[in-house]
Formats: structure tokens, sequence, C-alpha cells
């Protein structure tokens, strides 16, 4: 097969960082993997001089959908972000964030505030005074563990808050659902609980595709190889087919171009040969079926082509750093969150 010689010096297929040169098929295959669970919601009507702390919580996300009023969010930095009625907040890493009804507030912690059950999962904070008619703003908060699968890598690369304006473009058709949790917030039909969590979760894979979408703000590493059109078709591939026992030569073939060339750009670009890729890859979706599908051990190896127990073992434990038991037991541990699919 004849190099490309443009191949890494100039690609003719790269996108503008407002753009992404993804197939609609790979950004399936992102949010198909992505998982929130152990999700635990609260619905907070907070009076004029109310101020709600947040710890840090890694390995967990934070959801905030204003449905009434206004608010102030403080994230860990310092910064402050104005928020109106039907805006909506994402924190991927679960980092410590304040929520005030003016800017000037002192917080406290949310745990600290009672809960009235109002559902399995859901329970209510009402801290606004009995003369007031009206809450200063009324609160659809969530807490869950965040997990994307396959595309982990991506996890460190998203930015701590992110506040959507469904106004935005890279939004469209967030608004009406966000209106319909708005309904359920505030009208508290029967069973309002439950399809809050199933919107909650539409909301949160809808604002991580629109910042997949629109390039990601720009980040490098494995957000960068998605953006090379021929790279991504080698990772959609691998997506695609885990099972298969993928050689570097074939993978090439895929992008059209030598194993060498191939090799190069990818190592360079994502910072990891492509077959240790594929295992990472492999192991992360492992966790995933193991964890929360509570998969047989030997299922998960024979679905992803092991051809033995012991060998996907051997393989699991050398990249996520405990046997697939643990997973399967329920014991996690931090680097099972924080390894990076890079």
């Amino acid at each position: 097969m004849m190099e490309n010689p443009n191949f890494m010096t100039e690609n003719p297929t790269m996108t503008s960082p407002n753009q992404f040169a993804l197939s609609s098929e790979l950004i399936s295959e992102l949010l198909s993997g992505m998982r929130l669970r152990g999700v635990q919601y609260r619905r907070i009507q907070a009076g004029e001089s109310s101020g709600f702390s947040f710890d840090a919580k890694p390995g967990y996300a934070y959801f905030h959908f204003l449905a009434a009023g206004s608010a102030f969010l403080r994230t860990e930095s310092g910064a402050l972000h104005e928020l109106s009625a039907g805006n909506a907040v994402f924190m991927p890493h679960g980092t410590a964030h304040q929520l005030l009804s003016s800017p000037g507030l002192s917080a406290k912690n949310i745990s600290s505030f009672g809960a009235a059950p109002i559902g399995e999962t859901v329970g209510a904070v009402n801290t606004c005074p009995s003369l007031n008619a009206t809450p200063s703003f009324t609160l659809f908060h969530g807490c869950m563990e965040f997990d994307l699968g396959g595309m982990q890598g991506l996890s460190p690369l998203m930015p701590d808050s992110m506040v959507v304006d469904t106004s935005e473009q890279r939004y469209p058709g967030l608004m009406p659902i966000l209106a319909s949790m708005k309904h359920e917030v505030c009208s508290g039909r029967v069973g309002f609980a439950g399809i809050l969590a199933r919107l909650a979760d539409v909301v949160a894979a809808m604002i991580v595709r629109g910042w997949v979408e629109c390039g990601c703000d720009n980040a490098s590493g494995l957000v960068a190889a998605l953006r090379d059109s021929r790279l991504a078709r080698a990772i959609l591939v691998l997506h695609q087919e885990p099972e298969r026992n993928w050689t570097v030569p074939e993978l090439a073939a895929e992008c059209n171009t030598s194993r060498s060339i191939f090799a190069e750009r990818f190592q360079a670009t994502i910072g990891t040969p492509p077959l240790r890729y594929a295992t990472e890859l492999r192991m992360h979706l492992a966790r995933q079926w193991l964890a929360q599908e509570r998969l047989p051990i030997e299922k998960v190896a024979h679905r992803l082509g092991y051809t033995s127990q012991a060998s996907f073992s051997r393989a699991f434990k050398r990249v996520m750093g405990q046997p697939p038991s643990a997973s399967r037991n329920g014991v996690n541990r931090t680097d099972f969150l924080e390894a990076p699919l890079v």
C-alpha cells in the first residue's frame, strides 16, 4: 500500500475547533457506553437568603436544573455564573461548588438539610419561609456515578462545569425536555420522580453530545483523534468490534494508509499504541459489564474474544489493577474510574 505523504503533515479532513469530523455512528458509540447509576435526586425550594454547598465527589457527576427563579453557581475556582429559569448545569467530575440565591451569601452543606422523601430516590428540601408565597428558586438536583465506558478517556478532558443555555445551537431539542422537567418538578404529580430520573438521563446525554459535537472545547489526546476522520474510523471499528483480535495492518487498512504511518499517527495523537488502546477499551467495557450488568466473568471473557477466562483475568488485572471478581462483587478502586483510556 502506498503511503500518503500528507497524512502526517496536512490533513484536509481536519475541522475547525467548532466542528467535528465525526459520523453519527461514532457519537452513538460514545453515548451508548455512557452510564449514570446510583442516582439520588432532590427537589430544592430555596428562600431569598439560601445557600447550598456540594462536596467534591470524584467518580460522580452533579446535575442541576433551575425550574423557576434565579440563582448563582459558584465553582471551586471562585467563578460565578448567574442562572435563570430553564438553565441546566452538568458537572462531570463531581467538583465542589455552591448554589446561592444571591452572590454574597454563605453556604451550608446540602447534607445538613433534612430532605422529606417524595419518592424512592427523590427527597424534598425546602428553605423557603412560610411567609414567602414564592421561593427564590426551585431546583431539581441529581448526584450520580458517571461512567463513559469505552470512551472513559474523554472524561478527564471534560470541563468541571457545563452551564447549558438552551438558546445555544449546540443543544437543539433540549429545551422541550427541560420544559417537561420543569412541569414535573412544579406539578408534583403521581410518579413524577421516576419520570424526572429518566429525563435527567436524557439531558445528561444531550449535554455530553453537544460538547462532543462542538469540538470538546478543542481538547487534545483522544479528542484530537476523533477530529481526524481516518483515526476516528479506526476508533469506531475498535468500539464496534472489541472482541476482534485486531492487528495494526488491519486498522491501518481501515484508515486507508500504511501500517507505519498509521501507528505513528495514532501514538502521536492519543499517546498510546493502537493495540494497547484496544486492550484498555476491552477492559473498560468488561468492568462495565461486570459491575453494572452483573455478567459472569466467563461470559464477559467470551464476549470480548478471549479463549480462556484465565487469559482475560490476567489482562483485566494488568490494566485495571484488580481482578475481575472485584468489579463483579462491587469492590471499586478510585483508579477504576480514573484509569485513562489514552
